[in-house]
């Protein structure tokens, strides 16, 4: 095999889950079967009052990450739907500007739903932070506070991104299957 072949095997994920108030982001690179721990942490947002600052510090802060790593594809934890709309709008506009920024350098970007990330990391839908926390951490063989939960949320969208061979659906289709699946929520 080729070092040019070799170098194709390997891929750099950048998972990222878009938060207003905390927003965790995690690298990996990924090497045929092996994953590597590259870099994970949290962007403090709660300490600006302005939403849109804080959207500027999410678009520079993924803008950086991108410089610092170059991943090959960006994954993303999709909003998980709840009651307040309110929530909802600002953590789509979270995960927008993250999207525009990996977009922005032709960076190809992915979404997962939550439970779908949970279930390819540790095997359960229904899987609590801590307990993804914990399968990451024997996986990529690190230690993580409960400081950080938003922080390995991140490493598992990557983790979940690989897992799944890059052949999940891309954000438009994921929302078209959605509507699909919940057409009560249309009204």
């Amino acid at each position: 095999m080729s070092k040019k072949e070799v170098l194709k095997k390997e891929k750099i994920i950048l998972g990222v889950d878009p938060g207003t108030q905390v927003m965790g982001y995690g690298v990996i690179l990924a090497n045929d079967k092996q994953l590597k721990l590259l870099q994970f942490g949290v962007i403090h947002l709660s300490k600006y009052s302005n939403h849109e600052i804080k959207l500027k510090k999410i678009f520079e802060r993924v803008l950086g990450l991108i410089e610092d790593y170059h991943p090959d594809e960006v994954a993303l934890e999709a909003p998980f739907f709840g009651k307040n709309i309110q929530s909802m709008l600002k953590l789509g506009r979270a995960q927008g500007v993250a999207m525009a920024a990996a977009l922005s350098l032709q960076i190809p970007i992915v979404e997962y739903a939550p439970k779908k990330v949970k279930m390819s990391v540790t095997g359960n839908g229904n899987a609590s932070k801590e307990q993804v926390a914990r399968m990451l951490c024997d996986l990529l063989s690190f230690d993580v506070n409960d400081k950080l939960l938003d922080a390995t949320d991140a490493l598992a969208v990557a983790v979940c991104h690989h897992f799944q061979n890059g052949k999940q659906a891309t954000s438009a289709k994921s929302w078209k299957s959605f509507l699909r699946e919940n057409p009560h929520r249309m009204k």
